[in-house]
């Protein structure tokens, strides 16, 4: 949006920055036939956008209004139209009395449904976001609007009630809950900001996982707030289970009929039922996971992301939109307040807050040494000295005495960087990778008594054998989430292990003892705190070969380490991995100076989100041609064309050609023109059929 992007360089640029609605350009689709029916009297030509991803039939097509469809054919509405001899879903964007001189318009054939699903609050952020990620505007509404459920829609038009056994229990009235913002600066005005009507932006550091100050409780209160000065609420998390904390925050605060719960895990009738409730004002809180970023909210006051740091933000299908970044064009679009919440931060919110548009609230340094546990590391040189072999050990022997103790008050939380049982392995001799003779997929074991079979194709390799120096032997080269349960099942004997990983996610555990093993991200909530957290494999998820590998490891590090108790009550947390700026912030507890410092960095070499990245996958001379007919009007940083992956290009060479990608590095002040010219260039590609389609990619966190 505007000439910086989505950051401007000040705050007054950003709030000035608006979207253009979508250019109605006239399309015919074909004649229509001699005696046709008759039009609607009144704005007889209805503009249809129709639902096909392909990108040069990303804009409306005008058709005429049957006069039996003159009442219901409505702006927002969903129909079906004959499109090149096909019959096509789509959405009416607008009702107009003529449409420029040309052949007769063919008439509407269906009007699907009477629900007006598409607004124009909708319709202007889909733009915006499609904008934004160079993708269609029917791809964004894909994932915006829920599949019809045609009873649900019929208790709707009949002015039913829509609450069904899912809106949860009620509660009367707006609970006083922001006695947990007290703890951080900035934390009472900004409620306060919120609760007079006004539309702060804040960047909130949450330090406590659990109990009664944790972060569903703040957010819950900011959304009371908000309520109580009579606008809604938009709350968009990574997860179901982080969306059921919330909920329940939620409903401890505000009337069960005021909040509507969006998720396509529920299946599509609740979800459905609950976009309609909020389509019809029923309810006025919105939350969920990535589609609730669209939801229909009346008179929105507050957009919340929860952890945006974490992947499962951005959607996995085109054109892969991030909710934090749609979040933040809903709230430029609305003149809402935006509040973004995570226990670390990530380097756009680091630079939200640098360029002055969002205010940070965080904890003071003595709340923090009051509510944080201590964070110890194996690496360093005390604790070298005690245990020579700390480096090499795997569970040094620090992070066993912290266990030991932590078991004699409560559960213990152990994170470990992979699942399975021995997801990689190595030849024994040369410490080779082992690779399948099929597929060259790394080879695994999934049990303690299974043999060895790749991780891609499943093919068993019972006779593997090294082809650099021809030894049969293998050995584990990273243990996973059962092989360390099973370890530490030997070492703690009589001790209950719990796991939590994969398919099997546990939500939450007791307070009675116990070693709860988790894989990174799937760590549960211990009721009142854990006793201590072990953060194993620290070196593997820090020597990743990604841009983002240390910012992610310190917020998956302080994902965990909120959860356990203050250093007060004995907590504890030991982090195994070598010294570096990662481990500092750890020790530090200060997400912040780590973000600050990673932007400054990106920022000297151009590097997100210093700057925005586009990615071009496909055959060579597809992704040649795509990039040389932007070459021709933008001058960019480019990267590439080059393989995948050396595994890709290996295959690619025995099977004819393996798919290459080039990077663009795009600046800020570049960026709404060259996102232009790439729909420009993949619409022409796709209606002239001069090159074949590529995969086009905005800012995608795992290109670089």
């Amino acid at each position: 949006m505007g000439e910086h992007g989505l950051f401007p360089l000040d705050a007054d640029s950003f709030a000035a920055a608006s979207v253009r609605q979508p250019s109605l350009l006239q399309g015919f689709p074909a004649q229509a036939p001699a005696g046709g029916p008759e039009t609607a009297a009144v704005d007889p030509v209805a503009a249809v956008l129709i639902e096909s991803p392909l990108p040069h039939l990303d804009r409306p097509f005008d058709y005429s209004v049957p006069a039996k469809f003159a009442e219901s054919a409505l702006p927002g509405v969903r129909v079906k139209v004959r499109f090149n001899g096909q019959e096509l879903g789509g959405y009416i964007l607008e009702r107009k009395p003529y449409a420029p001189g040309g052949p007769s318009l063919v008439p509407l054939l269906k009007v699907v449904s009477a629900v007006p699903v598409l607004g124009p609050s909708l319709l202007a952020l889909a733009s915006a976001v499609a904008e934004r990620y160079a993708g269609t505007l029917s791809d964004v509404l894909r994932t915006a609007i829920p599949p019809r459920v045609a009873g649900v829609e019929k208790a709707y038009l009949a002015g039913e009630s829509l609450e069904g056994n899912d809106s949860g229990a009620r509660v009367d009235g707006l609970a006083d809950a922001a006695g947990g913002w007290s703890s951080y600066g900035n934390g009472p005005a900004f409620l306060q900001h919120l609760a007079a009507g006004g539309s702060p932006h804040a960047v909130l550091t949450a330090v406590q996982g659990y109990g009664p100050d944790s972060w569903p409780r703040l957010l819950a209160a900011a959304v009371a707030a908000v309520r109580s000065s009579g606008r809604g609420a938009v709350v968009v998390v990574p997860d179901h289970r982080d969306l059921d904390r919330m909920e329940k925050a939620l409903l401890e605060v505000l009337p069960a009929a005021d909040v509507a719960r969006l998720t396509a895990e529920d299946g599509q009738t609740p979800r459905y039922r609950n976009y309609l409730r909020l389509l019809r004002g029923d309810a006025r809180v919105a939350v969920g996971t990535r589609s609730a970023a669209y939801a229909p909210v009346r008179d929105l006051g507050l957009v919340v992301c929860w952890d945006d740091g974490d992947d499962l933000h951005i959607d996995q299908r085109a054109p892969y939109a991030h909710s934090r970044e749609v979040l933040l064009l809903r709230s430029d679009q609305e003149k809402t307040a935006c509040l973004m919440a995570a226990h670390s931060r990530s380097t756009e919110l680091q630079r939200l807050v640098g360029t002055g548009w969002a205010a940070a609230v965080e904890a003071p340094r003595p709340v923090l040494r009051s509510r944080t546990p201590r964070v110890l590391n194996t690496a360093d040189s005390f604790e070298q000295e005690r245990d020579p072999l700390a480096r090499i050990a795997r569970l040094p022997g620090a992070a066993w005495r912290a266990a030991k103790e932590g078991l004699e008050r409560g559960p213990v939380l152990v994170q470990v960087a992979r699942a399975g049982y021995a997801p990689s392995l190595v030849c024994e001799d040369c410490r080779a990778p082992a690779r399948c003779t099929n597929c060259q997929g790394p080879l695994a074991v999934t049990g303690p008594s299974s043999p060895p079979q790749c991780r891609w194709c499943s093919t068993p390799a019972p006779e593997w054998q090294c082809r650099h120096c021809g030894g049969r032997r293998l050995r584990r080269g990273a243990a996973g989430v059962l092989r360390t349960a099973e370890e530490l099942g030997r070492a703690f004997p009589g001790k209950t292990v719990v796991t939590s990983s994969g398919d099997q996610v546990k939500a939450r555990v007791g307070t009675a003892p116990a070693l709860v093993v988790a894989t990174i991200g799937a760590e549960p909530v211990a009721d009142e705190g854990y006793a201590a957290a072990l953060l194993l494999d620290g070196d593997s998820l820090l020597r990743r070969e990604n841009l983002r590998a240390g910012e992610d490891t310190v917020r998956r590090w302080f994902n965990a380490a909120a959860l356990v108790r203050p250093a007060s009550e004995g907590g504890l947390v030991v982090v195994t991995a070598d010294d570096s700026t990662a481990t500092g912030a750890l020790l530090r507890w200060d997400p912040a100076g780590f973000a600050a410092r990673e932007l400054e960095l990106r920022q000297e070499l151009k590097l997100p989100p210093a700057v925005r990245v586009a990615s071009v996958t496909g055959p060579r001379a597809d992704v040649v041609h795509f990039t040389g007919a932007l070459e021709s009007s933008l001058q960019l940083r480019t990267v590439g064309p080059s393989p995948l992956s050396v595994s890709a290009a290996r295959q690619g060479s025995q099977a004819g050609e393996a798919d290459v990608r080039t990077l663009l590095f795009i600046p800020y002040g570049q960026a709404a023109r060259a996102t232009k010219a790439m729909r420009a260039v993949k619409a022409a590609s796709a209606a002239k059929r001069t090159a074949g389609p590529v995969q086009l990619r905005l800012d995608g966190v795992d290109v670089l």
